[in-house]
C-alpha cells in the first residue's frame, strides 16, 4: 500500500510543478496588466491594488489590438476552411480511391512535413511579391494552406483509412458517385477528425509569427501575434500595456484549450484507432 502511495507522489509532484510552471506566467501577466505604470515600477511582483482595466482598453483601442484581432480572425477562419476542404478531399482520395501514383503522392506529402518553413521562405516571398500577393489576405491564406496542408492530409488520410471499405462499396452500389460518397458518407463519418484537425490548424495559424511577419509587412495588415511582438519595442517603458496586449492574444487560445482539449488530443491521435 505504501508503495502505491509513493508511486502516486512521484507522479503527482512533477505534474503539479509542471502545472504551476504553466499557469504562473498567465497569472503574472494578468496581474501586471491590472497595474498602473507607477505600481509596476515600484514593485513588479506585488499584487495589483485593484482591477484596473484601463491598460486592456488602451491596448484594444489606442494601440490597435482590435484591428490585429480582426485580421487574425479573418485569416484563420478562411485558412482553416480551405485546409479542411482540400485536406478532406485529398484524404478521402488517398485512403479510398486507388489510382496510379497514389502511394508516391502520399509519400511526397509525408516528405513535405519534414521541410522547415525557413527553407522555403525566401522563394515563397519572391513568388508572392511577383504575383502581387504580398501584404494581402489571400497571400497569407495561401501561405498558411501551403504550410499546413500536408499535416492535414496526413491526419485525415489516416482517419479515413480506418473506415470500413464496405461502407464505401455499399454507397457506390446505391448509386452514389465518387463525389456523392465523399459528401454524403465520408464527410459525416469524418466529422470528429475534421473538428480535431480544424482546432489544431486554427491554433497553428493563430499562434504563427514567422509566416505572418514575412507576408504582412505593413502595420495595417498585421495579425494579432505580430502585433503583440511589435508592442515590445513600442511600449518597452509601459510594461502593463504590453502585458495587456499579451493577455488579449492569449485569452482566445486559452478558451480553445479549456473547451476543446479533448478534440485537440483526438486530433493528435486521429487515425490510430477506429471510430
Amino acid at each position: 500500500m505504501s508503495g502505491i502511495r509513493l508511486t502516486r507522489w512521484v507522479v503527482a509532484v512533477p505534474m503539479a510543478a509542471l502545472a504551476l510552471a504553466t499557469v504562473y506566467p498567465l497569472v503574472f501577466t494578468t496581474n501586471v496588466a491590472m497595474k498602473t505604470r507607477r505600481e509596476y515600477v515600484l514593485d513588479r511582483f506585488s499584487l495589483a491594488d485593484s482591477l484596473n482595466w484601463d491598460n486592456i482598453v488602451k491596448a484594444w483601442t489606442s494601440v490597435g489590438m482590435s484591428r490585429y484581432f480582426l485580421n487574425s480572425v479573418i485569416v484563420v477562419a478562411i485558412s482553416v476552411a480551405l485546409l479542411l476542404l482540400f485536406g478532406s478531399m485529398a484524404g478521402f482520395a488517398l485512403a479510398r480511391l486507388r489510382f496510379r501514383g497514389s502511394s508516391a503522392l502520399f509519400l511526397g506529402i509525408l516528405a513535405a512535413l519534414f521541410v522547415p518553413f525557413q527553407v522555403i521562405m525566401v522563394p515563397l516571398a519572391r513568388i508572392m511579391a511577383d504575383t502581387g500577393l504580398m501584404d494581402t489576405y489571400p497571400g497569407l491564406v495561401l501561405a498558411y494552406v501551403a504550410q499546413f496542408l500536408p499535416f492535414t492530409i496526413f491526419l485525415l488520410t489516416s482517419y479515413y483509412a480506418t473506415v470500413p471499405p464496405e461502407i464505401v462499396d455499399a454507397a457506390r452500389i446505391d448509386g452514389n458517385t465518387v463525389y456523392g460518397v465523399y459528401w454524403r458518407i465520408m464527410l459525416p463519418i469524418g466529422a470528429p477528425a475534421l473538428l480535431s484537425v480544424g482546432v489544431l490548424n486554427a491554433l497553428f495559424c493563430w499562434n504563427d509569427v514567422l509566416i505572418s511577419l514575412l507576408m504582412m509587412p505593413s502595420a495595417e495588415h498585421r495579425t494579432l501575434m505580430v502585433g503583440v511582438t511589435s508592442l515590445r519595442g513600442q511600449y518597452s517603458d509601459d510594461i502593463p500595456t504590453f502585458a495587456s496586449g499579451v493577455l488579449i492574444a492569449a485569452v482566445p487560445v486559452l478558451v480553445v484549450y479549456l473547451f476543446l482539449q479533448r478534440q485537440i488530443a483526438d486530433g493528435v491521435t486521429a487515425g490510430s484507432t477506429k471510430g
